[in-house]
């Protein structure tokens, strides 16, 4: 539907108000550039889908400072989990991303494709923080391991981690950690 309200402007471009296309866009050159200004709109509207398409909920951090609460994005499935943060070039400072796996284990991520630096809080069954990997290096295809069993990955901002005080065995909270 959003689609549609879209193509509207393309006809207005193409068609003058007697049904002939406009000089510039007629012949192979205008169908050319028709498609194009199609292809870019079909293109946003999907990527637009899919920054919005993933579920949100909101996952509080017990810190020594006290609780810190975020809304984040939940990667449930394999396609989501594989995609996770890649080609974004900003986040929010309270927002994140919880990658949510079928099973406990040692979990293994890289930065590629990610333009935002990101710390890695790994999480088990319980909810209990096991390991961070701090300012990862964007676009890097160094392999970043949870060093320990975990069930649960936060992606958040780089830097995040240390100025909230987050550390191992803190308890994290969120309607998909079920411990």
């Amino acid at each position: 539907m959003r689609i549609a309200h879209f193509t509207a402007p393309l006809r207005a471009l193409s068609v003058r108000s007697t049904g002939v296309p406009a000089p510039c866009l007629r012949g192979a050159f205008g169908i050319a550039v028709r498609a194009i200004l199609v292809g870019m709109i079909v293109l946003g509207a999907a990527a637009f889908a899919k920054a919005a398409g993933l579920p949100t909920e909101q996952l509080t951090v017990e810190t020594a400072a006290g609780p810190q609460s975020f809304t984040v994005e939940i990667a449930a499935t394999e396609a989501d989990r594989a995609t996770g943060l890649m080609n974004r070039k900003e986040m929010a400072a309270d927002a994140g991303m919880l990658f949510v796996f079928p099973d406990s284990g040692e979990k293994f991520f890289w930065m590629k494709n990610t333009y935002i630096s990101l710390d890695m809080i790994f999480i088990d069954e319980t909810g209990r923080i096991v390991s961070i990997a701090r300012d990862t290096e964007p676009l890097s295809e160094k392999i970043v391991s949870s060093d320990g069993s975990a069930r649960y990955v936060l992606e958040v901002i780089a830097g995040t981690s240390a100025r909230l005080q987050f550390a191992p065995g803190q308890k994290v909270s969120a309607p998909s950690i079920k411990p």
